[in-house]
């Protein structure tokens, strides 16, 4: 079969992408021209991608399969493929997600950064010297909210609960089977979208992003937080309202942010969009350029997932992650 890379990021498996089966004709979008890429897009019967225009999208055959290198294909113009093109999705980024998430979670309650700031200043600032230095919290004991509990909300919920968090959760039909593996002590619907921010210590933003969750957090929701709250947005910069987030950050009104993702995109030269440079003064944040599911297993496990596709789509046989 022929199969065309796309994603520079998964490309830099490619030795792992290509342990399949049999043997297949490989091309790599980096090493095409433009004339080149059209004509391999065209061709493909495998398209490994995890952004496509409208125009390339267009370009793949009726019979082809898309397999995005993540578990969204919301940087595909899907509207724009051939009815029968099947798309196929991986994941594997949960884990590494929860990771960042207590990571992140910890810098804030327990001030990392400001005592970092202090200690390269030469400034030695503790309980024990100055009594206008705060406690600091620990999780055990804390209330964290799950908004969302797919992967991601599911992983982070389980390590939360090894620290000894108490997990509650915000879900479309609360009556749904719970995820294993955690123990949620109440489900809220979203009917109950404001006592669920209130009950939450530490609130995890983990939704998909679409017209219906856009804006979810919002100014009503953030003035029905506690003073001590920490959001962290690992899902898409829509579900948050910014205007209000920063509000409630510049005015003091919840303790910190972790925003991983953002309003707006990076430009051609990797210069950060403007909502970052907003953010960027304010102590009680912490910022990472969407990077928190970037560890080196999540793509290792990808490749894997991609390449059993591949010599399942060449059986004849049914396909994995299937979302199309």
């Amino acid at each position: 079969m022929r199969i065309l890379v796309t994603d520079p990021i998964i490309a830099r498996f490619a030795e792992l992408l290509a342990r399949t089966e049999r043997e297949h004709e490989w091309s790599f979008a980096a090493e095409l021209g433009p004339a080149e890429l059209e004509s391999a897009l065209r061709g493909a019967d495998i398209v490994i991608a995890s952004v496509l225009t409208a125009q390339q999208a267009s370009s793949l055959r009726p019979d082809a399969l898309l397999h995005v290198t993540g578990a969204g294909a919301d940087r595909v113009s899907v509207d724009a493929l051939p009815p029968g093109v099947t798309i196929c999705n991986t994941g594997h980024h949960g884990a590494a997600i929860a990771e960042h998430v207590v990571m992140t979670a910890l810098m804030l309650r327990r001030r990392a950064l400001q005592a970092d700031a202090q200690m390269r200043a030469g400034e030695w600032r503790t309980i024990g010297n100055d009594a206008s230095v705060p406690f600091h919290p620990m999780l055990r004991g804390t209330t964290l909210g799950l908004l969302g509990v797919g992967e991601i909300g599911t992983e982070v919920g389980r390590l939360a609960q090894a620290l000894g968090m108490r997990l509650i959760a915000l879900r479309q039909r609360p009556d749904a089977r719970r995820p294993d593996g955690i123990d949620l002590a109440e489900v809220f619907g979203p009917d109950r979208l404001l006592d669920f921010v209130a009950a939450s210590d530490v609130l995890v933003v983990s939704i998909p992003l679409s017209e219906r969750t856009r804006g979810t957090i919002g100014a009503a929701e953030l003035a029905a937080a506690k003073p001590e709250l920490v959001l962290i947005n690992v899902a898409r910069g829509g579900v948050v309202d910014e205007d209000a987030l920063f509000d409630a950050l510049a005015e003091g009104r919840i303790a910190g942010a972790g925003i991983d993702v953002w309003w707006g995109a990076p430009d051609a030269d990797g210069h950060a969009p403007a909502s970052v440079e907003r953010f960027s003064p304010l102590a009680n944040t912490v910022l990472t350029p969407h990077h928190s599911g970037h560890a080196r297993q999540v793509f290792e496990l990808r490749a894997a997932d991609i390449a059993r596709n591949i010599d399942l789509r060449a059986a004849g046989l049914p396909l994995e992650r299937v979302i199309r």
